[in-house]
């Protein structure tokens, strides 16, 4: 499994790449300095160079520095995550910045054009440059690989 859309929503809220600009558009957009939390919601689109992500809902949890300085995302409601290579949904993604780490969890399936793979949660650890599928209660991780 290639990782280009997973890598894609971590590189969304990585500061050495804030010259790319993130266009975001929601029906409603509420900031909440008391709790230092952002919150998009109502047909969320955000868009970062080739890759896009749709959600009812998106929330980012920031720390002193503002809206600029991301702790935590989270897309939920029924998440899509496009680049030109790979199309990935689910019913939740939650990226921590500082962890390295994107959590997909709820009915998730990941396509490109060589492979499918569906799974209750998907873990990706970019420090440790591993991908893990997980089943479980919810069912278990399907796959389908197609030769070239």
């Amino acid at each position: 499994m290639r990782r280009p859309l997973l890598l894609a929503l971590l590189l969304m809220a990585t500061p050495a790449l804030a010259a790319d600009p993130v266009k975001i558009t929601a029906d409603l957009f509420v900031v909440d300095d008391a709790t230092q939390l952002a919150t998009f919601t109502g047909n969320v689109v955000v868009v970062r160079n080739d890759m896009t992500v749709w959600a009812p809902k998106v929330v980012v949890d920031y720390g002193e520095g503002g809206p600029s300085d991301i702790k935590s995302f989270v897309a939920s409601g029924g998440v899509r995550i496009k680049t030109t290579t790979q199309d990935a949904t689910g019913e939740r993604a939650i990226y921590d910045p500082h962890a390295e780490t994107l959590k997909l969890t709820g009915n998730v399936m990941v396509v490109n054009a060589t492979s499918t793979v569906a799974s209750p949660d998907l873990f990706l650890d970019l420090a440790a440059d591993t991908t893990t599928f997980t089943g479980g209660k919810g069912g278990r991780v399907t796959g389908i690989f197609t030769p070239q």
